[in-house]
Protein backbone atom coordinates (compact mmCIF):
# COMPACT_ATOMS: atom_id res chain seq x y z
CA UNK A 1 0.00 0.00 0.00
CA UNK A 2 1.52 3.30 -1.06
CA UNK A 3 0.05 5.35 1.81
CA UNK A 4 0.63 3.94 5.31
CA UNK A 5 -2.44 3.62 7.52
CA UNK A 6 -2.96 3.05 11.22
CA UNK A 7 -6.06 2.10 13.15
CA UNK A 8 -7.49 3.10 16.52
CA UNK A 9 -9.59 0.94 18.85
CA UNK A 10 -10.98 1.38 22.35
CA UNK A 11 -10.97 -1.28 25.09
CA UNK A 12 -14.17 -3.26 25.41
CA UNK A 13 -16.05 -3.61 28.71
CA UNK A 14 -17.49 -7.11 28.34
CA UNK A 15 -16.23 -10.55 27.26
CA UNK A 16 -18.74 -10.46 24.40
CA UNK A 17 -17.36 -7.12 23.27
CA UNK A 18 -13.82 -8.52 23.34
CA UNK A 19 -14.85 -11.41 21.10
CA UNK A 20 -16.49 -9.03 18.61
CA UNK A 21 -13.45 -6.75 18.59
CA UNK A 22 -11.12 -9.66 17.84
CA UNK A 23 -13.22 -10.47 14.78
CA UNK A 24 -13.19 -6.81 13.70
CA UNK A 25 -9.41 -6.66 14.03
CA UNK A 26 -8.95 -9.77 11.92
CA UNK A 27 -10.99 -8.14 9.15
CA UNK A 28 -9.00 -4.90 9.37
CA UNK A 29 -5.59 -6.58 9.36
CA UNK A 30 -6.23 -7.21 5.67
CA UNK A 31 -5.54 -3.47 5.24
CA UNK A 32 -1.96 -4.05 6.48
CA UNK A 33 -1.91 -1.27 9.09
CA UNK A 34 1.45 0.10 10.16
CA UNK A 35 0.22 -0.15 13.76
CA UNK A 36 -2.94 -0.13 15.86
CA UNK A 37 -3.48 2.18 18.82
CA UNK A 38 -5.74 1.58 21.82
CA UNK A 39 -7.29 4.41 23.83
CA UNK A 40 -6.74 5.06 27.53
CA UNK A 41 -9.84 6.17 29.47
CA UNK A 42 -10.19 9.43 31.37
CA UNK A 43 -7.93 9.40 34.41
CA UNK A 44 -6.54 6.03 33.31
CA UNK A 45 -9.89 4.32 33.90
CA UNK A 46 -9.26 1.70 31.18
CA UNK A 47 -5.51 1.31 31.63
CA UNK A 48 -5.63 -2.44 32.30
CA UNK A 49 -7.96 -3.00 29.34
CA UNK A 50 -5.68 -0.86 27.19
CA UNK A 51 -2.63 -2.98 27.96
CA UNK A 52 -4.58 -6.21 27.50
CA UNK A 53 -5.84 -5.12 24.07
CA UNK A 54 -2.39 -3.93 23.00
CA UNK A 55 -0.74 -7.21 23.97
CA UNK A 56 -3.47 -9.14 22.14
CA UNK A 57 -2.91 -7.10 18.98
CA UNK A 58 0.83 -7.66 19.18
CA UNK A 59 0.19 -11.37 19.67
CA UNK A 60 -1.87 -11.29 16.48
CA UNK A 61 1.18 -10.06 14.62
CA UNK A 62 0.49 -6.33 14.36
CA UNK A 63 2.52 -3.58 16.09
CA UNK A 64 0.43 -1.76 18.69
CA UNK A 65 0.58 1.45 20.69
CA UNK A 66 -1.25 2.22 23.94
CA UNK A 67 -2.56 5.70 24.53
CA UNK A 68 -1.18 7.09 27.78
CA UNK A 69 -2.80 10.15 29.37
CA UNK A 70 -1.17 11.95 32.26
CA UNK A 71 -3.84 14.14 33.90
CA UNK A 72 -4.59 12.72 37.33
CA UNK A 73 -1.45 10.56 37.25
CA UNK A 74 1.66 10.68 39.43
CA UNK A 75 5.21 10.27 38.21
CA UNK A 76 5.33 6.92 40.00
CA UNK A 77 2.13 5.66 38.35
CA UNK A 78 3.45 6.66 34.92
CA UNK A 79 6.82 5.08 35.71
CA UNK A 80 5.07 1.81 36.59
CA UNK A 81 3.07 1.96 33.39
CA UNK A 82 6.22 2.53 31.32
CA UNK A 83 7.89 -0.44 32.99
CA UNK A 84 4.90 -2.64 32.14
CA UNK A 85 4.87 -1.40 28.54
CA UNK A 86 8.57 -2.05 28.14
CA UNK A 87 8.25 -5.54 29.63
CA UNK A 88 5.43 -6.30 27.20
CA UNK A 89 7.65 -5.40 24.24
CA UNK A 90 5.74 -2.20 23.40
CA UNK A 91 7.82 0.31 21.44
CA UNK A 92 5.29 2.99 20.51
CA UNK A 93 3.12 5.17 22.79
CA UNK A 94 0.49 7.81 22.03
CA UNK A 95 1.28 10.36 24.76
CA UNK A 96 -1.64 12.62 25.70
CA UNK A 97 -2.72 15.05 28.36
CA UNK A 98 -6.15 13.44 28.60
CA UNK A 99 -9.17 14.30 30.71
CA UNK A 100 -10.22 13.47 34.23
CA UNK A 101 -13.41 11.49 34.83
CA UNK A 102 -16.36 13.76 35.59
CA UNK A 103 -16.57 14.70 39.25
CA UNK A 104 -12.81 14.82 39.77
CA UNK A 105 -10.79 17.94 40.35
CA UNK A 106 -7.54 18.62 38.56
CA UNK A 107 -4.91 16.38 40.06
CA UNK A 108 -1.68 14.57 39.40
CA UNK A 109 1.84 15.70 38.78
CA UNK A 110 1.55 16.51 35.07
CA UNK A 111 -0.19 19.51 33.56
CA UNK A 112 0.49 19.20 29.85
CA UNK A 113 1.26 16.45 27.36
CA UNK A 114 4.69 18.04 26.83
CA UNK A 115 5.42 17.30 30.51
CA UNK A 116 4.55 13.66 29.92
CA UNK A 117 6.69 13.43 26.78
CA UNK A 118 9.65 14.99 28.60
CA UNK A 119 9.22 12.59 31.54
CA UNK A 120 9.08 9.54 29.24
CA UNK A 121 12.28 10.64 27.52
CA UNK A 122 14.00 11.23 30.87
CA UNK A 123 12.95 7.81 32.13
CA UNK A 124 13.37 5.67 29.04
CA UNK A 125 15.51 7.56 26.53
CA UNK A 126 14.66 6.58 22.96
CA UNK A 127 13.01 3.26 23.85
CA UNK A 128 9.59 4.44 22.65
CA UNK A 129 8.39 6.13 19.49
CA UNK A 130 6.15 8.88 20.88
CA UNK A 131 3.04 10.02 19.03
CA UNK A 132 1.24 13.15 20.24
CA UNK A 133 -2.08 14.81 19.43
CA UNK A 134 -2.46 17.66 16.93
CA UNK A 135 -5.47 19.92 16.38
CA UNK A 136 -5.75 21.47 12.89
CA UNK A 137 -8.93 23.29 13.96
CA UNK A 138 -7.43 24.28 17.36
CA UNK A 139 -7.97 22.47 20.66
CA UNK A 140 -11.27 23.62 22.21
CA UNK A 141 -9.50 24.62 25.44
CA UNK A 142 -6.63 26.50 23.78
CA UNK A 143 -6.32 30.21 24.49
CA UNK A 144 -5.77 30.92 20.79
CA UNK A 145 -4.72 29.16 17.59
CA UNK A 146 -1.18 30.47 18.09
CA UNK A 147 -1.08 29.10 21.65
CA UNK A 148 -2.25 25.73 20.33
CA UNK A 149 0.50 25.69 17.70
CA UNK A 150 3.03 26.53 20.39
CA UNK A 151 1.71 23.67 22.53
CA UNK A 152 2.37 21.23 19.68
CA UNK A 153 5.85 22.68 19.16
CA UNK A 154 6.52 22.21 22.89
CA UNK A 155 5.62 18.51 22.59
CA UNK A 156 8.03 18.08 19.71
CA UNK A 157 10.79 19.93 21.56
CA UNK A 158 10.18 17.66 24.55
CA UNK A 159 10.85 14.62 22.36
CA UNK A 160 7.74 13.67 20.34
CA UNK A 161 8.51 11.79 17.12
CA UNK A 162 5.25 12.42 15.26
CA UNK A 163 1.68 13.61 15.58
CA UNK A 164 -1.82 12.30 14.92
CA UNK A 165 -4.56 14.86 14.42
CA UNK A 166 -8.04 15.12 15.81
CA UNK A 167 -10.44 14.20 13.01
CA UNK A 168 -11.63 16.94 10.66
CA UNK A 169 -13.56 17.25 7.42
CA UNK A 170 -11.87 20.36 6.00
CA UNK A 171 -8.61 19.40 4.31
CA UNK A 172 -7.54 23.05 4.12
CA UNK A 173 -7.43 23.19 7.93
CA UNK A 174 -4.89 20.36 7.94
CA UNK A 175 -2.74 21.85 5.17
CA UNK A 176 -2.74 25.25 6.87
CA UNK A 177 -1.73 23.65 10.17
CA UNK A 178 1.08 21.73 8.48
CA UNK A 179 2.35 24.85 6.73
CA UNK A 180 2.33 26.86 9.95
CA UNK A 181 4.31 24.15 11.72
CA UNK A 182 6.86 24.11 8.92
CA UNK A 183 7.26 27.87 9.22
CA UNK A 184 8.03 27.31 12.89
CA UNK A 185 10.70 24.77 11.94
CA UNK A 186 8.71 21.68 12.94
CA UNK A 187 9.22 18.86 10.47
CA UNK A 188 7.97 15.75 12.29
CA UNK A 189 5.26 13.81 10.41
CA UNK A 190 1.71 14.82 11.34
CA UNK A 191 -0.77 12.13 10.27
CA UNK A 192 -4.41 13.13 9.67
CA UNK A 193 -6.98 11.41 11.86
CA UNK A 194 -9.96 10.14 9.84
CA UNK A 195 -13.42 9.57 11.31
CA UNK A 196 -15.79 7.43 9.21
CA UNK A 197 -19.37 8.76 9.20
CA UNK A 198 -21.81 5.99 10.10
CA UNK A 199 -24.19 7.77 12.49
CA UNK A 200 -25.17 11.44 12.37
CA UNK A 201 -26.18 11.66 16.03
CA UNK A 202 -22.95 10.02 17.20
CA UNK A 203 -20.82 12.21 14.94
CA UNK A 204 -22.48 15.42 16.12
CA UNK A 205 -22.14 14.41 19.77
CA UNK A 206 -18.44 13.61 19.37
CA UNK A 207 -17.76 16.74 17.35
CA UNK A 208 -19.48 19.04 19.84
CA UNK A 209 -17.38 17.49 22.61
CA UNK A 210 -13.98 17.64 20.88
CA UNK A 211 -14.32 20.82 18.85
CA UNK A 212 -14.15 19.18 15.43
CA UNK A 213 -16.06 21.24 12.88
CA UNK A 214 -18.72 19.57 10.76
CA UNK A 215 -19.14 21.73 7.63
CA UNK A 216 -22.62 23.20 7.45
CA UNK A 217 -23.43 21.45 4.17
CA UNK A 218 -22.47 18.08 5.68
CA UNK A 219 -24.48 18.69 8.85
CA UNK A 220 -27.51 19.82 6.84
CA UNK A 221 -27.42 16.76 4.58
CA UNK A 222 -27.05 14.41 7.54
CA UNK A 223 -29.98 16.00 9.32
CA UNK A 224 -32.10 15.72 6.18
CA UNK A 225 -31.55 11.95 6.09
CA UNK A 226 -33.24 11.59 9.49
CA UNK A 227 -33.19 7.91 10.50
CA UNK A 228 -32.23 6.64 7.04
CA UNK A 229 -29.08 4.82 8.14
CA UNK A 230 -28.22 3.47 4.68
CA UNK A 231 -28.28 6.96 3.17
CA UNK A 232 -26.20 8.35 6.04
CA UNK A 233 -23.55 5.66 5.55
CA UNK A 234 -23.47 6.07 1.75
CA UNK A 235 -23.17 9.85 2.04
CA UNK A 236 -20.55 9.49 4.76
CA UNK A 237 -18.43 7.21 2.58
CA UNK A 238 -18.53 9.74 -0.26
CA UNK A 239 -17.57 12.68 1.97
CA UNK A 240 -14.75 10.93 3.81
CA UNK A 241 -13.31 9.11 0.79
CA UNK A 242 -13.08 12.46 -1.05
CA UNK A 243 -11.31 13.90 1.99
CA UNK A 244 -8.86 10.98 2.05
CA UNK A 245 -8.12 11.39 -1.65
CA UNK A 246 -7.45 15.12 -1.29
CA UNK A 247 -5.15 14.46 1.65
CA UNK A 248 -3.33 11.73 -0.29
CA UNK A 249 -2.82 14.08 -3.22
CA UNK A 250 -1.54 16.71 -0.77
CA UNK A 251 1.28 14.44 0.31
CA UNK A 252 0.24 13.40 3.81
CA UNK A 253 2.56 10.89 5.53
CA UNK A 254 -0.30 8.46 6.30
CA UNK A 255 -3.88 8.21 7.53
CA UNK A 256 -5.02 7.21 11.02
CA UNK A 257 -8.55 5.78 11.15
CA UNK A 258 -10.78 6.10 14.21
CA UNK A 259 -12.50 2.77 13.62
CA UNK A 260 -14.98 2.97 16.52
CA UNK A 261 -14.33 -0.80 16.81
CA UNK A 262 -16.08 -1.39 13.48
CA UNK A 263 -14.57 -2.70 10.25
CA UNK A 264 -16.95 -2.03 7.35
CA UNK A 265 -16.60 1.75 6.87
CA UNK A 266 -12.82 1.85 7.32
CA UNK A 267 -12.34 -1.09 4.96
CA UNK A 268 -14.44 0.57 2.26
CA UNK A 269 -12.70 3.92 2.68
CA UNK A 270 -9.27 2.36 2.27
CA UNK A 271 -10.49 0.31 -0.70
CA UNK A 272 -11.69 3.47 -2.42
CA UNK A 273 -8.48 5.46 -2.15
CA UNK A 274 -6.21 2.51 -2.94
CA UNK A 275 -8.34 1.18 -5.78
CA UNK A 276 -8.05 -2.29 -4.27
Amino acid sequence: MSLPISLEFFPTKTPEGAVKLRAVRQQLYALQPEFCSVTFGAGGSTQDGTLQAVTEIMGEGCPAAPHLSCIGQSRESIRERLTAYSAAGIRRIVALRGDLPSGYGIGGEFRYASDLVRFIREETGDRFHLEVAAYPETHPQARSPQADLEAFVAKVQAGANSGITQYFFNADAYFRFRDELQRLGVTVPVVPGIMPITSSTQLMRFSDACGAEIPRWVRTRLQAFGDDIDSIKAFGLDVVSQLCERLRQGGVPGLHFYTMNQSVATTELVRRFTGA
